[in-house]
This record gives C-alpha cells, structure tokens and sequence, in this order.
C-alpha cells in the first residue's frame, strides 16, 4: 500500500481528532436532562428603542405583572439591529432596575448647596415657568432691520437619542412654537 504524503495527514488528524474526543468524554449514549423554567414565562413584551446612541437598535422589555422589568434583549425583529446589542444596549436592564436610580424629583436652590426632594408636579410647574420667565424677558419680534423674527435667543435644546422620528418632529414644533432656534440634536455628548 503506497501512503502518500496527503494520506498520511489525513490519518493521522482523524487519528488525534478520535483521541481528543475520547479524552474529552465524548460519548453517544441519552442523557436525562431537564429545562430550567424561563424567568420571562407569563411576562408581558414590550418593544422599545435603546437608549444609549443614534443607531435605535430594538429592545424587547419584559415586565411581571406588577409592571417591574425582568429582563431586556434585542429584538429579532427589528429592522436596523435585527436582535444585536452592543455592550450599553444589553446593560440596559440595569437602567431600569437600578437601586442607585432616582425615583423623585430633586431641587437645588439657587446659591444653595443642599438638595430638597420636591414633588414631580412642582418641577413640572418651576420647569415651565422658568422657560416662560426666560423667553418672555428675551423674546424678539423684530431683528435691527425691521424684519419678523419671533424667536427668543436665550434658550437652547440638545436632543435626545431615545426619541424616534415623530417624537423628534413633535419635540420640534414645541421648539419653533416658543420661538426657539438654537435646536441641536447630538445623541453622544
């Protein structure tokens, strides 16, 4: 029998491949397993837009009746990411349940160093009236030449990366409305 150089390796590989199996405890015969339940068994889905960029990967949020998310991975069926996630995308459960999160609102008053837990409805109101303050004081009808401008130079907005295409379009007709021009939207500062 004549062995050819070729021969021989190919022997010779299935050879070492048939002695690491063995080694290793390969073997054929049935075992018994069992599945462990699924911790997202009766939960309710949610599809969402992750949060961290501009790519607006697709999230799945699993939430137990009681509303409280137990588990967040991509979803299969979305058409940009197609169920990748990046690191921050698949961290994204622990935004949510978090002990370190906020849960209220908190104030700092002016020149003061301490801050004050207040209700969500008073942040809301101080919010809007500071940005009524601040446009009324530099609100603007006319430029120096006499044109219609309507805006206000005194308040800016950097956009947000969780917001999808019609809350972005929503967002800035609140924006143009107030007279706001200095609108900018940057999903990595």
């Amino acid at each position: 029998m004549k062995i050819t150089r070729r021969t021989f390796l190919k022997i010779s590989g299935a050879t070492a491949a048939g002695t690491v199996m063995g080694g290793l405890g390969f073997d054929l015969t049935l075992a018994e397993v069992y599945a462990q339940e699924l911790r997202i068994k009766g939960a309710k889905e949610t599809t969402s837009i992750c949060c961290f960029c501009s790519v607006g990967c697709g999230i799945i949020v699993y939430t137990d009746e009681k509303g409280k998310v137990i588990n967040a991975e991509g979803d299969p069926d979305h058409p940009i990411s197609e169920g990748a996630l990046c690191a921050k995308g698949a961290s994204s459960y622990q935004i949510a349940v978090n002990p370190n999160r906020l849960q209220k609102a908190l104030y700092r008053a002016p020149y003061s160093a301490a801050w004050k837990e207040v209700k969500w409805e008073w942040a809301l109101e101080k919010i809007a009236a500071n940005i009524k303050k601040s446009r009324d004081k530099s609100f603007m009808e006319k430029n120096a030449k006499g044109q219609v401008v309507n805006r206000t130079n005194s308040i800016a907005s950097v956009g947000s990366a969780a917001l999808d295409n019609e809350e972005c379009w929503l967002y800035n007709k609140l924006l143009r409305s107030l007279g706001i021009i200095y609108i900018e939207h940057q999903a990595r500062i």
